[in-house]
C-alpha cells in the first residue's frame, strides 16, 4: 500500500516518509531541492535548527503554492551557536520564525549531548512547549536505552518519536532502544536508512536484497525502504534527483516483504561492517562487545559555530602553525646552503 500515516502515541499521524534537509544540505539553501520534493509527493519535511536551513521550507511551500497545513514540519534543538544557546522554549520561537510558522508539528531534542542540561530538566521544557502548542508532537533523536530511560524515569510525556539511524547493518545495535521503544508507544524514525548500504556495496545484505527485489520487480533501494517499513518505522531521506526521489515514494507501492526474506536480511546485517554512524552516540553500548565506528558530524559534535566547530577550529589552526613552521625550517636551509 501507497505510503500513509502513522499514529503517534499522542493520537496525531505522521507521514510515513520524509524528505529530509540535513545530509549535503546542510548551511545551504534547500529550498529548490525541498520544492522539488513537495512537487514529487512528499508532504513531511524534516529539518533541525542545526542545519541552518530550516527558511528553506517556508521559501518552498511559497514556490510550490503549498499550504502550510498540508505538510508536516519536524525540527530538532541542539544546545550551541549560532543556535541554540537561548533556551528551548526561545530557540523554537527562533525556529518558528525562520519557518514561517505559529506551531512545528514535531520538535526533537537532536541528541542527549546536545542539550547543556540534565536529560530530565530538558524534557520538562519540551513538555512546557507542548502543552503551550508550540510543538504539537514532542520527541528525540539519537536516544539509546539507556537515554531513553533516563527520560522515562521523570517524564509526565512520552516522547512520540525517536529518530534514529536505522538500516540492516544499525539493527543490532539498535533493538535494544527499538524494543523499548514498542514498549512505550514511541514510534522510530529512520533516518540515512540507505548510506551505509550505499557505502558497503558487496557486502552481505545485497544478496537477500537482490533476491527481494527480484522478486517484487523493485530496485534494491525500494527493498531496503520496504524493510524499513516492515520495522514500523518512519523513513527519513533524501536526494537531489526527482527521479530517486519517485523511487523511495514508489516503495509504498510495494507488497510487504515475506518473514523470510525480512528475516534473511536482518541476519545479513548482523554479518556486516558494524557501523554506528549515529552522529558518534556510544552510550549504552560500552560494555557489548560492539565495535562502533561513525564520523562525527561537524555541525552536531562539539560546539556548533557558523564556519564548524571550535574544535575543528582549533585543529585548523595548528595545522597552519605547523605548516607555516616547516616553511620557515625550509627557507632556513636553503639560506644556509646558499
Amino acid at each position: 500500500m501507497p505510503f500513509g500515516k502513522v499514529t503517534l502515541n499522542d493520537g496525531r499521524e505522521i507521514p510515513e516518509i520524509a524528505f529530509g534537509t540535513g545530509s549535503v544540505w546542510k548551511r545551504q539553501d534547500a529550498t529548490p531541492f525541498v520544492a522539488q520534493a513537495l512537487q514529487s509527493g512528499f508532504v513531511h519535511v524534516d529539518t533541525a535548527q542545526a542545519y541552518q536551513n530550516e527558511e528553506s521550507i517556508p521559501a518552498a511551500l511559497k514556490e510550490t503554492n503549498m499550504s502550510r497545513d498540508k505538510v508536516w514540519i519536524t525540527t530538532k534543538y541542539w544546545k550551541g551557536g549560532p543556535y541554540g544557546s537561548l533556551g528551548i522554549r526561545n530557540e523554537l520561537l527562533k525556529s518558528l520564525e525562520r519557518l514561517q510558522t505559529s506551531s512545528v508539528d514535531l520538535y526533537l531534542i537532536h541528541g542527549p549531548e546536545g542539550l547543556g542540561d540534565t536529560i530530565a530538566n530538558s524534557w520538562e521544557q519540551f513538555e512546557a512547549v507542548a502543552q503551550e502548542g508550540l510543538a504539537k508532537s514532542i520527541g528525540v533523536s539519537n536516544f539509546t536505552k539507556p537515554d531513553l530511560e533516563e527520560l522515562m524515569s521523570s517524564a509526565k510525556l512520552t516522547p512520540a518519536v525517536n529518530q534514529i539511524q536505522l538500516n540492516p547493518y544499525t539493527l543490532a545495535q539498535q533493538q535494544p532502544v527499538i524494543d523499548l521503544c514498542r514498549k512505550h508507544g514511541i514510534v522510530i524514525e529512520a533516518y540515512s536508512p540507505l548510506r551505509l548500504i550505499t557505502r558497503y556495496p558487496g557486502g552481505p545484505v545485497d544478496e537477500p536484497v537482490r533476491k527481494a527485489a527480484e522478486r517484487l520487480n523493485a530496485t534494491p533501494v525500494q527493498v531496503l525502504l520496504a524493510w524499513v517499513r516492515s520495522k514500523g518505522a518512519v523513513v527519513v531521506t533524501t536526494s537531489s534527483k526527482a527521479e530517486r526521489l519517485q523511487e523511495y515514494l514508489a516503495a509504498g507501492d510495494l507488497p510487504p516483504l515475506t518473514n523470510e526474506e525480512i528475516a534473511a536480511i536482518d541476519e545479513a546485517g548482523r554479518q556486516g561492517p558494524v557501523a554506528l554512524e549515529s552522529r558518534g552516540l556510544t552510550k549504552g553500548f560500552e560494555n557489548t562487545g560492539v565495535i562502533i565506528t561513525f564520523q562525527p558530524d561537524p555541525l552536531i559534535s562539539g560546539r556548533v559555530s557558523r564556519f564548524g566547530t571550535d574544535s575543528w577550529a582549533r585543529s585548523s589552526k595548528s595545522l597552519l602553525l605547523v605548516v607555516l613552521l616547516l616553511v620557515f625550517v625550509c627557507l632556513r636551509r636553503t639560506s644556509v646552503s646558499l
